[in-house]
């Protein structure tokens, strides 16, 4: 990687691109122009293709030619696992444990629905082949793999065109031997396909999670490396000789040669992205607690960050598919701009998740769309301002009000009713989101400011800000394409895990030291450098579900650095913070983690306030407020009118090339020297 230290006059041109379900943002970070950014519409059926378009569209001649990296954020995995769109994967697996995937953890996603379906699992029972094998815990091989058992398998799964092979044996993560030879045997049959292996996907135990993750890395791994290899080859024709990355769903990246290898680590990179942006831009800002608000086209994706530091978890799950892997706690749910409103059996006004895209759009993009979608609403209501949106796009009010009125002639309401109706029931939708990682955790969103981006996440701004008595709204710079800016911020991140259940004693914290440093080795043979850190997996004797706890830097060659006594203090103040009390019990370590972090050049100069202007307002259009409960005068501004230290007060909007902030009654403004605008003004319910 090209990663040594930059002179101030030598600091990398980088590109970053995020594909989302509406749009494709790119933001150029040039050091010596600044910041460059395009916005166009996603081509769902070739995402390489729209971003390819932007790129094209957005960089001058030389500016391809001469970046040093291109960092992009997609959900091209994400979608194949939630479409079924991927490989036909066979499952090879130990005999007797061919229904792991089918008995799940025996839980439903909503307890109270008794009728709860089941999702299908992604690999058919007639797929899955149980093999003769055994691997102890203790990674001693009890039974060495029958190899005829395998050879029968690849008969059944060349009769059912099987292009993705799964191989995850009981406690492979322990001893890996037969699994190695089981890929070994299908090889030597003629076997091309993909094959994913359990050890190399999970060092981790917990048998229905780690078959499940190896066998969305099989099914996704034509799919992803597909795309990124059309992709590369497309960005290099077009003149790129950089480093191209892609973002993980645990933050960092990957090179898009370690995407193919291990595409299952970047199911959710989208969502990713604007997070990592809007921590680094909280530190700055000296916020303790975010609650990010990025709305796009399609979806609503939230993510509540403590102290600057990621929400990191080690598990997610993708469509009640659990994937065993570094995880940033994101929500998302179908509600966005582009989510279209229809009444239901019971005469109800609803919203989303079903999406107009990019193709046809919302009605009033004039592309041919008809469905009344909250664009629409946003566009009747005066919401948008001018009427101009991104690339020139000027709105087409008469066809938002055509969509809206079979609506309103089935509620018996106004158009503009509806259009209220609407946008009151998708900001509710977003604040029960909110509440989900927030409230029902133990935490008081009134204690935090909404991070609010994305092309529609300014307009939300404040509406989120009166549901949830929160008292500031942040909306950064390059608002709408902020999720491309974190993705210039980030580092280049390999990781690794073992689980070995070991007592914390002198002895146990020897020997998960040792761990570690095999861990580091492995990265450190796979090409991974930078800082280390370790994580442990800790829980007390007895006990099922651990609290993963993060150690000071390691020091190479100790794998830990840190005394036992100190790791059994730093566990029991997290456990007592977590849950009120601690345990007279003793501790062990479940899984050691490890990671490897390369940061690449900073990007915080990519985000700075306009310069000049004076903050006078280009006049003033008719638009509804929420908070009087009627339409009023908004003065109109413009955002590169606003320098630093300029304020405004609500009723206004605010609009830039790549998304419009609505403020609302009795919100004010203030322009950082940083450029981000800081909303104050939230009222607590007892004053409205």
């Amino acid at each position: 990687m090209h990663a040594g230290p930059e002179a101030p006059d030598d600091r990398p041109t980088r590109v970053g691109v995020d594909v989302g379900g509406t749009f494709t943002d790119l933001i150029l970070h040039d050091p010596r122009s600044g910041p460059r950014v395009v916005k166009v519409p996603t081509s769902p059926a070739a995402p390489e293709d729209g971003v390819l378009e932007a790129v094209a569209r957005g960089l001058p001649p030389d500016a391809l030619h001469g970046a040093r990296a291109f960092v992009h954020g997609t959900t091209v995995g994400l979608n194949a696992l939630l479409t079924r769109t991927g490989a036909v994967v066979g499952l090879i697996t130990t005999d007797g444990f061919r229904d792991v995937l089918e008995i799940r953890r025996g839980d439903r996603a909503d307890p109270y629905d008794l009728l709860w379906p089941v999702p299908a699992p992604l690999v058919p029972r007639r797929l899955r082949i149980g093999v003769r094998e055994r691997v102890l815990a203790d990674a001693t091989v009890q039974l060495p793999l029958v190899d005829d058992d395998v050879r029968a398998a690849l008969d059944v799964f060349r009769a059912e065109r099987v292009s993705a092979v799964a191989i995850c044996f009981i406690n492979g993560y322990a001893n890996p031997v037969n699994e190695l030879r089981a890929a070994e045997l299908l090889r030597a049959a003629g076997f091309d396909g993909p094959i994913a292996l359990s050890h190399q996907v999970s060092g981790e135990y917990r048998e229905y999670e780690r078959t499940s993750t190896t066998a969305v890395d099989a099914f996704v791994q034509g799919v992803l490396g597909g795309y990124v290899s059309r992709l590369d080859d497309g960005l290099r024709a077009a003149g790129f000789g950089g480093d191209a990355l892609m973002t993980c769903s645990g933050g960092g990246a990957l090179t898009f040669g370690e995407v193919r290898a291990r595409p299952f680590e970047t199911i959710m990179s989208g969502p990713v992205a604007g997070v990592q942006a809007a921590a680094a831009l909280g530190r700055t800002l000296g916020l303790r607690s975010v609650i990010t608000a990025d709305v796009g086209g399609t979806s609503f994706d939230t993510s509540l960050i403590d102290g600057g530091e990621l929400p990191l978890r080690f598990a997610g799950e993708i469509d009640g598919m659990p994937i065993q892997a570094p995880w940033v706690d994101v929500r998302s749910i179908g509600a966005g701009g582009g989510s279209i409103a229809h009444v239901d059996a019971g005469g109800l006004l609803r919203v989303g998740p079903r999406s107009a895209g990019s193709a046809p759009g919302p009605a009033c993009y004039g592309r041919g769309g008809t469905e009344p979608t909250v664009t629409d609403a946003m566009a009747l209501l005066g919401m948008l301002g001018a009427g101009v949106l991104a690339g020139g796009l000027r709105l087409d009010v008469a066809a938002a009000e055509s969509a809206l009125e079979p609506i309103s002639a089935q509620l018996g309401q106004s158009v503009e009713e509806v259009a209220r109706g609407m946008l009151a029931i998708t900001a509710a939708h977003m604040a029960d989101a909110i509440r989900e990682i927030t409230v029902e955790r133990g935490e008081d969103p009134r204690e935090a400011a909404i991070m609010a981006f994305g092309g529609a996440g300014p307009l939300f701004g404040t509406l989120l800000a009166d549901e949830l008595d929160v008292g500031t709204v942040v909306v950064p710079p390059l608002a709408g394409n902020f999720s491309a800016w974190g993705l210039l911020g980030s580092d280049l991140v390999r990781s690794a895990a073992r689980t070995r259940v070991t007592p914390l004693d002198a002895d146990g914290l020897a020997r998960v030291g040792e761990i570690a440093v095999e861990l580091f080795d492995g990265l450190v043979a796979g090409g991974a450098e930078g800082v280390r850190e370790v994580r442990l997996d800790m829980r007390y004797v007895g006990q099922e579900h651990t609290l993963t706890i993060e150690l000071p830097a390691a020091a190479a060659g100790t794998g830990l650095g840190i005394a036992l006594d100190a790791l059994a203090d730093r566990f029991g103040r997290e456990y007592e913070r977590t849950f009120g009390h601690t345990m007279a019990a003793r501790v062990e370590v479940v899984t050691v983690r490890a990671s490897m972090r390369l940061a690449l050049a900073d990007s915080d100069d990519a985000l700075r306030a306009p310069e000049g202007g004076d903050a006078t307002a280009d006049g003033t259009a008719e638009a509804y407020s929420f908070r009087r409960g009627a339409r009023v005068p908004f003065a109109l501004h413009r955002r590169e009118n606003l320098p630093a230290g300029a304020e405004v007060a609500g009723p206004a909007i605010v609009s830039e090339e790549i998304t419009t902030i609505y403020l609302d009654d009795g919100f004010r403004l203030r322009v950082d020297d940083g450029g981000s605008l800081i909303v104050t003004g939230g009222l607590p319910h007892a004053a409205r």
